[in-house]
């Protein structure tokens, strides 16, 4: 609440000085003809980019999974405020999230990254969390999209959305499973998938992944996905 009256405190007092210096039209963050009581929008799609700085994620030869997660959420991102769907990217470069954590008192690196943006859920209001990455295994031919999701059933839906829209995309048939061992869909509370965007170590995926078209193609199925979720809940 005391945050929340702060933030209010600051909207009204920002809002007073656009409207004395003309300001105001160049800011489109703020929601125009509604109550500023409130800390974010209540319909935020947190897109999670995986990894990122010195933890590359996987690989295959100079191809790192950081740099196509953040490729195609920048993409997922544009894509989501054309359609008037609010949302928000917890890495807008190439650098670790655990940086920035200096209240989780461990020497891991990865509970640290992984923490914080649990921490950034919390800290930002939102309907969902998409959590971006790309798969791996030691079998070249194992290709296709794959979406985990926590056992609460509105997940369950979020990730049959965006795996069907994915499936149709890349011409697959794959069911999401449940993956209530990963960190983030254990602690974050709304709504949260992570979704695998294709094998990196496949060479029809990882043309895929690594082609500027095909980026836009896989965001825009994941785009579609979470539009029908939204469509069906609300």
């Amino acid at each position: 609440m005391l945050r929340k009256t702060a933030l209010s405190l600051f909207i009204c007092c920002f809002a007073a000085i656009c409207s004395t210096s003309g300001a105001s039209a160049a800011w489109p963050l703020l929601p125009v003809g509604m109550e500023q009581d409130w800390a974010l929008p209540s319909t935020t799609v947190i897109i999670d980019v995986g990894h990122g700085g010195i933890d590359g994620g996987a690989s295959s030869a100079d191809i790192l999974e950081k740099d196509i997660n953040l490729a195609i959420a920048r993409r997922l991102y544009t894509i989501l405020r054309s359609q008037n769907i609010p949302a928000v990217l917890n890495r807008t470069g190439d650098y670790a999230l655990s940086e920035d954590n200096r209240w989780h008192i461990t020497r891991s690196r990865h509970r640290k990254d992984l923490s914080q943006r649990q921490q950034l859920t919390e800290e930002i209001e939102s309907d969902l969390l998409v959590s971006l990455h790309v798969n791996w295994s030691k079998k070249p031919s194992q290709r296709g999209p794959l979406v985990l999701h926590q056992s609460s059933g509105e997940s369950h839906l979020l990730a049959l959305c965006i795996q069907d829209s994915l499936n149709r995309q890349q011409k697959t048939a794959f069911l999401p499973r449940e993956g209530n061992t990963f960190y983030l869909l254990k602690r974050v509370q709304q709504p949260a998938v992570i979704v695998e965007m294709g094998f990196i170590s496949s060479s029809s995926d990882r043309a895929m992944l690594t082609d500027p078209k095909r980026q836009e193609e896989v965001a825009n199925a994941i785009a579609s996905g979470i539009w029908q979720y939204k469509w069906i809940v609300h």
